[in-house]
């Protein structure tokens, strides 16, 4: 994985950073008003999904709005924690952190693929966060988690995590944000910059031999501006605790002006309310699950102690 592929895909759409990056450079490392669930639960196996995510926990399967979603649970106790990957990963991104967050909190761990992603079946059109917000109601309702979980969001998740905790009140009982897009960072200014400098791009990657990889990341470019215009205006409900981890290196390493917008908004949503902390992981990337487990191990510990 090259740093320039990488920064390419930032300049797109920071929601499809890792999903990008990894279409470019064909490498297999893994990165960096909502409808309610109409849905049939069932494990998975039966229709040819696996069995587990590789981190021990058993896979199951979710029908929401026709399209099948697979999820993983390991055992233990509630409240839950679920951990959402960032843009184009899946289930497997947690692969080495669900056993240790397991072993150090107890908990119960649920991942999961969103629509188009892993094992999970992909929908046509383009990427709308309520139905994602809707896919993940639908997730947690069938896995039984539906009061007071821990949400891990990481990247382009906390987009889904945001509207999530207020259509859902009661759901969460607080959250870990880690390297999160937040909405402050979509200021006008910086979405006309994105959209404008990534244009040829995105007619490129349309000329392009069709793939799940090819439709997902056009998927989140083709309402790109509309959509973060409306999420720059989203809020978090003020009385849910938060726990924001900011990487030391931001998404955007070689490029000073985005940086400091992401630092921005980090710091901004972090001292927005008295029930929110600000954490940076040093020495990481933007992936700092990957970089920093540690420091993602102790945020959820933490927040499952504060939340009760």
């Amino acid at each position: 994985m090259t740093s320039r592929s990488r920064r390419a895909v930032l300049l797109l759409a920071t929601a499809a950073l890792a999903l990008g990056s990894a279409a470019a450079c064909g490498t297999s490392r893994v990165p960096g008003a909502v409808g309610s669930p109409g849905s049939a639960a069932g494990s998975a196996g039966s229709d040819g999904s696996s069995d587990s995510d590789g981190s021990g926990g058993s896979a199951r399967t979710v029908v929401n709005n026709g399209h099948r979603l697979v999820f993983h649970v390991t055992p233990g106790r509630l409240p839950a924690v679920v951990l959402d990957a960032g843009g184009g990963q899946d289930s497997s991104y947690w692969k080495d952190l669900v056993p240790a967050l397991a072993k150090d909190t107890g908990a119960e761990i649920i991942t999961y693929d969103r629509a188009g992603l892993g094992a999970s079946e992909e929908v046509a059109g383009p990427w709308r966060v309520d139905d994602a917000v809707s896919d993940l109601a639908a997730v947690l309702t069938a896995a039984g988690a539906t009061r007071h979980v821990v949400l891990a969001s990481h990247s382009e998740a906390g987009e889904i995590a945001t509207y999530f905790v207020r259509s859902h009140p009661g759901w969460v009982g607080g959250a870990v944000l880690i390297d999160a897009s937040l909405p402050d960072f979509y200021t006008d200014g910086e979405i006309d910059r994105v959209v404008a400098a990534n244009k040829d791009q995105v007619a490129a990657l349309a000329s392009q031999p069709s793939t799940p990889q090819t439709r997902q990341l056009l998927s989140v470019a083709q309402d790109y501006a509309a959509m973060h215009r409306a999420y720059h205006q989203a809020s978090w409900p003020q009385d849910l605790p938060a726990t924001v981890i900011a990487s030391a290196r931001t998404p955007f390493g070689t490029s000073p002006q985005d940086a400091q917008l992401w630092r921005d908004a980090q710091a901004a949503f972090a001292h927005a309310a008295p029930d929110r902390d600000l954490v940076v992981a040093d020495n990481s990337s933007h992936d700092v699950p990957l970089d920093r487990p540690d420091v993602v191990i102790r945020s959820v510990h933490a927040m499952l102690a504060r939340t009760g």
